[in-house]
C-alpha cells in the first residue's frame, strides 16, 4: 500500500476502507509518513469531505494509537466536552452535579491556548490541586466519591497530536470530519459510555455559524453512536461570554458562587451548565431528558452539588479552605474599565474579550506558555442591557500593570453600543441525540 494513492483516491473523492485508513494513522503515529504527504492527504479530506463510514473508522483508529482508558469497573460512565469558549466553566459545575447525582465521572481534561480557557488551568489555580494522578488514583477516587477530573495524559490519541499540529500550519483545522475525529478520538479513548457535547457558535468560538455547530454536533453524535457510545449534544451561543468571570481562579471563585446559588444575571453559564449536566443523567440513567433537567436541577438547588464540588477537590488534595475563605490568588493590580458611552451592548466580539484576559496574563499564545492564575476579568455589563457613559464595565486584574492599556483598548473594541435594545441571542439552539444505530 502507498499513501500517494491514498491521497489520490480521497483526491478524486472515492471512500477510503477500514486498512487504508489504518494504513495512514498507523504511518502517520510512527513518523513513517512524511508531512508533505499527510499535509496533502489532509487538504483532500478538505475539499473532498469523508462519508460517515470513513469518519467513524479514522476516530477508532486515532483512538487506538496510543492508551485507552478502561472505565469497565465503574458504573455509570459519563463525560462531557466544550468545543470551548469564553467564561466557559461548566465542567466545574455540571461534573458535581453528574457524581452528586451517582454517575461516575472520570474525566480528562484539557489546557486553555489562545482565546479560550482550559479546566486543567483553571483547577490548577487551587491551591495543592493535583492534576496528574496514578490510574489507580484516578479510577480509585471515582469509585469513592465519584468524580475526578485530570489533564490529559501525552499517550492519549497520539495520532491526533501529531496531525492537529498540521492542520494548524497546513490552514485544515476547519474541516468537519478532521475536527470530529480529533474531538471523538480522545473522547473514545477517554472510555466514558455516555458524552454529552456542548458546541459551541458564535464570535467566541472556532464554529462562526450555528449551523457550522450543528454540522459539528450532527458529525461528533454519530462517531460516538457507531462505537456503541450513548451520545448528546448542544449547539450553544458564544455571542456573549457565557460567564461574567474569566480568568482561572476567577472562574474558580465564579464556580463556587454559582454552586452555592448565585445565577449572574444575562449570563448563561447557570443554565447551560444545568442543561448539559440533565443531559448526561438521561443518557447515563436512561431517564426522559425533562427528569434528567429536573433531578440536576434539584441537586444544584438544594447544595449536595456543592457539597460533592467541596469532596471532590479535596480528594484530590486541593485546599477546600481557600475556596471557602476566598484565598485563591488575586493579582496585585486592578483597573476598572469605565463605559465610554451611552447605548444597549447589543453585542459583543468574544473572541476579542477572551484575548484581552489573554494579554492580561490569563492565558496562553504557545502551548508552552505558563498563563498567571489570577489574571483576569470580571464583567459588571449585562449582555444586551442599558449601560450609561462613565459605568463600570469591568474590573481587570493582572500581576504587571504596563499589560492594562492593551487590554482595555481591546476590551473597548470588542462591545457594540446601539441606541435601541436587542434581544439576546438564544442560548441553547439546538439538542442532537444519537439513535441507537452503530455501523459497525
Amino acid at each position: 500500500m502507498r499513501m500517494v494513492d491514498l491521497i489520490g483516491k480521497k483526491k478524486r473523492g472515492e471512500a477510503l476502507g477500514e486498512e487504508e485508513i489504518a494504513f495512514f494513522v498507523d504511518g502517520c503515529t510512527r513518523g513513517e509518513i512524511p508531512d508533505y504527504q499527510t499535509a496533502a492527504f489532509l487538504m483532500a479530506v478538505c475539499f473532498r469531505g469523508m462519508s460517515r463510514e470513513e469518519r467513524a473508522i479514522l476516530t477508532e483508529k486515532m483512538a487506538l494509537s496510543g492508551e485507552t482508558v478502561d472505565l469497565s469497573s465503574l458504573p455509570r460512565t459519563a463525560d462531557k466536552h466544550s468545543t470551548g469558549g469564553v467564561g466557559d466553566l461548566t465542567t466545574l459545575v455540571t461534573a458535581p452535579i453528574a457524581a452528586a447525582a451517582g454517575l461516575s465521572v472520570a474525566k480528562m481534561s484539557g489546557r486553555g491556548l489562545g482565546h479560550t480557557g482550559g479546566t486543567v488551568d483553571k483547577l490548577e489555580s487551587i491551591p495543592g490541586y493535583r492534576t496528574s494522578l496514578s490510574e489507580a488514583e484516578f479510577l480509585g477516587q471515582v469509585k469513592k466519591i465519584g468524580l475526578a477530573v485530570v489533564g490529559q495524559t501525552a499517550d492519549l490519541a497520539p495520532a491526533d497530536k501529531k496531525l492537529y499540529a498540521l492542520r494548524d500550519v497546513t490552514d485544515t483545522v476547519d474541516s468537519i470530519p478532521l475536527i470530529a475525529s480529533s474531538i471523538m478520538s480522545k473522547k473514545l479513548a477517554a472510555g466514558a459510555g455516555s458524552v454529552v457535547l456542548d458546541v459551541k457558535y458564535g464570535s467566541g468560538a472556532f464554529m462562526k455559524t450555528p449551523e457550522d455547530a450543528l454540522d459539528l454536533a450532527r458529525a461528533m453524535v454519530e462517531i460516538g453512536v457507531a462505537h456503541g457510545r450513548k451520545m448528546a449534544a448542544l449547539v450553544t451561543s458564544m455571542e456573549f461570554p457565557l460567564a461574567p468571570w474569566i480568568g482561572n481562579a476567577i472562574e474558580v471563585r465564579g464556580a463556587a458562587r454559582i454552586l452555592r446559588g448565585e445565577d449572574p444575571k444575562g449570563y448563561g453559564i447557570r443554565t447551560v451548565a444545568v442543561r448539559l449536566a440533565g443531559e448526561m443523567l438521561s443518557l447515563a440513567l436512561s431517564i426522559p431528558a425533562q427528569e434528567g433537567l429536573a433531578r440536576a436541577e434539584a441537586i444544584l438547588s438544594d447544595g449536595r452539588a456543592y457539597r460533592k464540588f467541596r469532596e471532590w477537590i479535596g480528594a484530590q488534595g486541593g485546599d477546600v479552605s481557600a475556596i471557602e475563605e476566598d484565598r485563591l490568588p488575586r493579582a496585585p493590580y486592578t483597573r476598572t474599565v469605565l463605559s465610554p458611552a451611552e447605548g444597549w451592548i447589543t453585542r459583543a466580539d468574544t473572541g476579542k474579550i477572551g484575548t484581552s484576559a489573554c494579554l492580561l496574563g490569563a492565558g496562553r499564545v504557545k502551548k508552552e506558555d505558563s498563563p498567571d492564575l489570577a489574571a483576569g476579568l470580571e464583567l459588571s455589563f449585562v449582555p444586551c442591557g442599558r449601560a450609561e457613559k462613565g459605568q463600570p464595565l469591568c474590573v481587570m486584574h493582572a500581576s504587571d500593570p504596563a499589560k492594562f492599556d492593551g487590554a482595555e483598548e481591546l476590551f473597548l473594541e470588542a462591545l457594540t453600543f446601539s441606541d435601541a435594545p436587542a434581544d439576546p441571542p438564544a442560548l441553547i439552539r439546538e439538542t442532537v441525540r444519537g439513535a441507537e444505530d452503530p455501523i459497525f
